[in-house]
């Protein structure tokens, strides 16, 4: 594995909300340098320099990425893994058939 690819890579949307993988730092990078700067917040920042490090081989490339898809999520940019979606959807089911509390029927 290339030191600055990520072990997973992180989905998420671009443009006009299509899908995308971010496969390492550089990817990562390159999406927050280029992000639009009255949207940058925080987040961005935080991520963005997490990037730089990791370019530099100040710090790993998970670090790295775990700021970016902290900024991801807050963005709103987060595409959730297919699993998640699928065990959401079993919990709500089981939740609703079990008359568990999230049974709205009660």
């Amino acid at each position: 594995m290339e030191h600055n690819q990520f072990q997973h890579p992180v989905r998420v949307l671009v443009g006009l909300g299509f899908p995308t993988d971010i496969q390492s730092v550089k990817d990562a990078f390159v999406l927050l340098d280029e992000w639009p700067p009255l949207k940058r917040n925080a987040a961005h920042g935080i991520a963005l320099n997490a990037c730089r490090a990791a370019l530099a081989g100040e710090v790993d490339a998970e670090t790295a990425r775990s700021t970016f898809v902290a900024f991801a999520r807050r963005m709103d940019l987060l595409v959730p893994a297919a699993g998640d979606i699928v065990a959401a959807k079993a919990v709500g089911a089981f939740g609703i058939a079990s008359g568990g509390r999230y049974n709205k029927s009660k």
